[in-house]
């Protein structure tokens, strides 16, 4: 006798406008700005490993950089349209974009940061990632998923956010607010690089002071390269170890994004974006906000180094990206031709809240 449905998943059934799952992709979730303000009783952040690449996926299809969009991590999935139309754009990762007509063929290739409309019945396919293991996959009009304490991002941990708290499986609906794309000609992102990360800028501490000289000196200096043992909680390095002071246990504080804390083996863990929100390992140092991006974008296998910087030079990083990242609205170009898109985008403020957007960042 077959199984019924899982209760846990979302329904699969139903006339309103949805993308249906036909390959989810090893790790595809609903992911946002993230759950601010809620790290006080124990319930991680989450949001987007790279909210450049979120923010360009939204800006192409026309929504605000902040908007919930699918994350895609490694291969990406392949989605059935169940609505009269939809504009989509992914940014990230290098992949293979194709549109497939009803019999399976493909219609046509979307250029890579470039927006596109699919009709009811065409399929949307997104291959394997290159360059960076994540991308984004913004709708039009953003995915119709209820609000959790703020936010409609996922937390598989603890089953909270976006889809059920789930990842995507073959035969999920995922929920349009929009039956159809709005009429308008399709947008293209130029010249830009979601390059992944191969010096990342740190300023030491909270808890530098447990750590000896030569420890500090080994993790500024050396090499470390990312364990498969990684994943959006935490990042795992391999390398030389680093010594501890005076023993390895702390009473548990605070974790910010980006916080390296270093146990017992001497190996460092970079917090990530579902990282817990306290922890009793001492941080040798934290990630500056800047640089959180690129950091996520990077494989398994990939190398990396640190490199130290004062706390003002953090917050100067942190402002030129913001700016970078409002600068977006005003590089779009038509992919086709036709439109003024900066008379459109002032009339839309789709940039509006990008500081909040950062704000759950410290330096």
């Amino acid at each position: 006798m077959s199984a019924g449905p899982d209760p846990a998943r979302p329904a699969t059934t139903g006339d309103s406008p949805a993308l249906r799952v036909v390959a989810p992709g090893p790790a595809t979730t609903l992911q946002d700005a993230g759950r601010v303000g809620h790290q006080r009783f124990g319930i991680p952040v989450s949001g987007a490993m790279d909210r450049v690449a979120l923010a360009a996926a939204n800006l192409l299809a026309g929504n605000p950089p902040e908007t919930a969009a699918l994350e895609i991590a490694y291969l990406g999935p392949t989605l059935t349209v169940e609505a009269e139309s939809v504009r989509v754009a992914f940014a990230g990762g290098h992949a293979t974009v194709e549109v497939l007509d009803e019999n399976g063929d493909i219609a046509r290739k979307v250029p890579p940061l470039t927006s596109t409309r699919l009709v009811r019945g065409e399929r949307l396919r997104i291959g394997g990632l290159s360059g960076s293991v994540v991308g984004y996959l913004a709708v039009a009009g953003g995915f119709d998923a209820p609000l959790f304490l703020g936010s409609r991002s996922t937390l598989l941990r603890g089953a909270l956010g976006g889809f059920a708290g789930l990842a995507l499986a073959a035969g999920d609906r995922l929920p349009l607010a929009a039956a159809a794309a709005p009429e308008r000609d399709e947008l293209h992102l130029p010249d830009t690089s979601f390059a992944a990360a191969e010096r990342v800028r740190v300023v030491l501490g909270p808890q530098d002071d447990h750590f000896t000289d030569e420890g500090i000196t080994t993790f500024l200096n050396q090499t470390y390269k990312v364990t498969a043992a990684t994943d959006r909680m935490g990042m795992r390095l391999d390398g030389p170890t680093i010594a501890h002071h005076d023993g390895f246990n702390i009473v548990s504080d605070g974790i910010a994004p980006g916080a390296i804390q270093v146990p017992g083996n001497g190996l460092p863990i970079v917090l990530l974006a579902d990282r817990q929100t306290t922890g009793g390992y001492p941080k040798i140092a934290t990630v500056i906000s800047a640089d959180l991006p690129a950091l996520g974008r990077l494989a398994p296998g990939a190398t990396i180094r640190f490199e130290r910087v004062d706390l003002d030079a953090a917050v100067a990083a942190r402002r030129t990206l913001v700016a970078e990242i409002a600068a977006m609205r005003d590089r779009l170009v038509p992919a086709g031709g036709g439109v003024d898109v900066e008379a459109r985008l002032l009339a839309e403020n789709l940039v509006g809240g990008m500081i909040d957007m950062f704000a759950e960042h410290a330096p």
